[in-house]
């Protein structure tokens, strides 16, 4: 027989203590992109239709600019974020963190050569 308490029976399986942070996060990451996702479809939508030197124009401009590269940075880190949520929960040990790398690192290239891309447009 062995006398095991609930508390040691249960240990390793409760909480992980950052669920919270997680969840504002990503709660002020959604805010943020409630704003920045309409506000990024409504100035793209002014610049299609335009010849290449009338995008570029367009685009030189600062207000369009920003927006898109707001849009690009705060979608690709909730992203990131959720990824990196659903490999914590799903996968285990070395896998798990040379995905959580792998994902990172993904993002950020994503997030540099994007905003490359803009300034390469913009200028």
């Amino acid at each position: 027989m062995r006398f095991i308490t609930d508390r040691k029976r249960a240990q390793g399986l409760g909480s992980a203590r950052a669920g919270t942070h997680h969840h504002w996060h990503m709660m002020i990451s959604s805010a943020v992109l409630v704003v920045l996702v309409p506000l990024f479809v409504f100035t793209f939508g002014l610049g299609l239709g335009r010849s290449h030197e009338g995008v570029l124009a367009y685009f030189a401009r600062p207000f369009p600019a920003i927006v898109t590269a707001l849009t690009l940075i705060a979608v690709t880190l909730h992203c990131k974020n959720e990824a990196v949520e659903a490999i914590v929960d799903y996968v285990h040990g070395t896998a798990a963190k040379l995905l959580i790398v792998a994902v990172t690192a993904l993002s950020y290239a994503l997030i540099v050569a994007g905003l490359f891309a803009l300034v390469k447009l913009a200028l």
